[in-house]
């Protein structure tokens, strides 16, 4: 298949197959008809594959090759998108795979894929993989992965139908889709600013040289040649095969340094550039990067020709991937430093240093359950990316779930709960006669908040992080029976529609500063998830919802205005009305540009 493999986010991104149960939306229940699981409901694009692990499928410890599952992936995937798509589609990227669970012979592995969203050509597929021990009937579940495949025909150019969300765990995916597409694209970029703004502490100098290894001696070529069982039915590689020709030779140079049998617990990058055809002579090149005290990281590349006399090759892949070595419990071994080679050698041992970075940022901020992020996550350069997608994709699931419940209508403002894992949120919503785009220029400069908001007394901008985010400084009155005032630091990023019917996004979320530090003036309060989503509902005219996750520090005042004890909520959003009512045409010059 072609391929040209974008970026990767950690498996916590990947959650598309939860056994969450869906529930009906009170605020969705007009004309909303979706039906929900347990109603025999299917998703049309759903695939599902089962094989039998066979000693050929097998290595050398009786366990599935993973070269032979990435095989299976990617057609699995690639049937799902097709039978969206109604036309050939090719593997145009491959996400973030860790692997949890090994699979031994004798046992079946069960694979579902589905479309989670469709863009203009390209497609997000969601797979999940989980194995079973038919004696025991015991289930594991083994990896999580994304992948994009883009619909391909020879004369006409597709334009792919939109899906349709149906369920509550479809309409996150499809929400979260457009962030995730958006983090494959600065993802390059990331590694970029990280080599370039931060110091990589390598410490060569300090190490045992006893225990170091040349990296050159981990150096491994080999060649392939592309024949009819190797492609599918247009003569294009499968994106499945050459993977599996990558976790080759990178075992080999796992192997090299380590002089035992690694096992691979993640593929950091799958980046496919071009095509590749049958009669194609493909190289494959792998080296140890970097070794870490526990694991290591192996670059493999993929470079076609089609000619034995051919002088140019042609850049198909490349991918980074991590190995350990266990040992009879299972535990991870000490491993052997790695001395790169001057140069090039120096420059990825560096990128590798890098990208375990990058890769405990997704860890920490984008992967974690919502339960269990910190409140307030330090803010700096290197993870900036990851916190805005977690800003937004968060507020993006929040507004996605089905079991809203209307609590209260005052004069057309609404007002709905949520009670989940453990918190308590809240939902307020008009109609307000503004345009969408104008309402939010106003809303997305906090700036402007104390016009209407009594509870942000002050707010000051601390930086402008890029078009998107900003950071800020506000202070609150004092609030549920304490005396001392508030203040909070705020990343606040914006996103416009990325397709007609998706909303306005203004997603706040509590970060740390260094330069912002807690003072005894004032009361550190902490958000985790709040913000607003404007959709257009026509010319001059935009509901507005505001969602906020409520944290310990408010609770009270919360469900004080709940329970109708209070009616705070009602007139703060009657003044957020009219604010937006009386500036409608006084945009801020600053956010003229957006």
């Amino acid at each position: 298949m072609i391929q040209n493999v974008g970026n990767h986010l950690r498996r916590g991104l990947a959650s598309v197959f939860s056994s969450r149960t869906s529930r009906k939306s009170a605020s969705r229940a007009e004309g909303d008809g979706a039906m929900t699981d347990g109603e025999g409901y299917r998703n049309p694009t759903e695939v599902q594959m089962s094989q039998l692990v066979l000693p050929c499928h097998t290595n050398q410890r009786g366990e599935l090759g993973v070269g032979q599952l990435l095989k299976w992936i990617d057609t699995a995937a690639c049937l799902s998108a097709e039978r969206h798509a109604g036309c050939p589609c090719v593997t145009a990227s491959m996400d973030d795979i860790y692997f949890e669970h090994t699979i031994s012979v004798g046992q079946v592995v069960n694979i579902k894929a589905k479309v989670n969203r469709a863009f203009n050509s390209s497609m997000e597929v969601g797979i999940q993989v989980a194995s079973e021990d038919l004696c025991s009937e015991k289930q594991w579940n083994v990896c999580k992965a994304l992948a994009t495949f883009v619909a391909h025909r020879e004369i006409t150019k597709v334009k792919l139908k939109q899906i349709t969300p149906r369920t509550e765990e479809e309409k996150m995916e499809h929400s979260v889709a457009a962030e995730r597409r958006r983090m494959r694209l600065v993802y390059a970029d990331t590694i970029k600013d990280l080599l370039a703004n931060c110091a990589i502490q390598d410490n060569l100098e300090s190490r045992d040289c006893s225990r170091m290894v040349p990296a050159e001696k981990t150096r491994v070529e080999s060649v392939e040649l592309v024949l009819p069982p190797h492609a599918n039915h247009q003569g294009n590689t499968f994106g499945g095969q050459i993977m599996a020709w990558m976790e080759n030779v990178a075992t080999i140079a796992a192997s090299r340094l380590c002089r035992a049998h690694p096992t691979l617990k993640a593929i950091e990058m799958f980046h496919f550039r071009g095509p590749s055809q049958v009669g194609d002579r493909l190289v494959l090149k792998a080296i140890v990067n970097n070794a870490f005290k526990h694991s290591m990281e192996v670059g493999v590349c993929v470079e076609a020709y089609r000619q034995e006399a051919e002088t140019h090759r042609r850049h198909i892949n490349s991918a980074f991937m991590t190995f350990v070595v266990l040992d009879a419990d299972d535990q991870p071994q000490l491993l052997p430093w790695i001395r790169p080679q001057p140069g090039d050698g120096e420059r990825r041992y560096r990128e590798a240093s890098a990208r375990k970075k990058i890769r405990l940022d997704r860890k920490y901020i984008v992967s974690c359950k919502q339960t269990e992020v910190p409140l307030s996550v330090p803010w700096d350069p290197s993870n900036q990316v990851y916190l805005s997608y977690n800003n937004v994709s968060s507020l993006k699931m929040l507004v996605a779930k089905d079991n809203w419940v209307l609590s209260s209508e005052i004069s057309q403002v609404r007002l709905y709960t949520l009670e989940d894992d453990k918190f308590l949120s809240f939902h307020m919503e008009m109609v307000v006669h503004v345009d969408a785009a104008q309402a939010f220029l106003l809303l997305s400069d906090l700036r402007r908040r104390p016009e209407w908001d009594k509870h942000y007394r002050s707010v000051e901008l601390v930086q402008q992080v890029d078009e998107d985010d900003a950071i800020y400084h506000v202070t609150s009155p004092a609030l549920g029976g304490h005396t001392k005032p508030q203040d909070f630091v705020i990343l606040a990023s914006r996103r416009k529609p990325c397709d007609n019917g998706d909303p306005y996004v203004i997603a706040l979320r509590s970060v740390t500063l260094p330069t912002h530090r807690e003072t005894p003036e004032y009361r550190r309060g902490e958000t985790l998830c709040s913000g607003f989503c404007l959709w257009r509902e026509e010319d001059q005219l935009t509901k507005v919802s505001y969602y906020n996750q409520a944290t310990p520090g408010v609770l009270n005042y919360v469900t004080t205005n709940v329970a109708g004890l209070s009616s705070e909520f009602y007139t703060t959003f009657k003044a957020c009305e009219q604010f937006l009512l009386d500036n409608r045409n006084d945009l801020a010059p600053s956010l003229q540009t957006l």
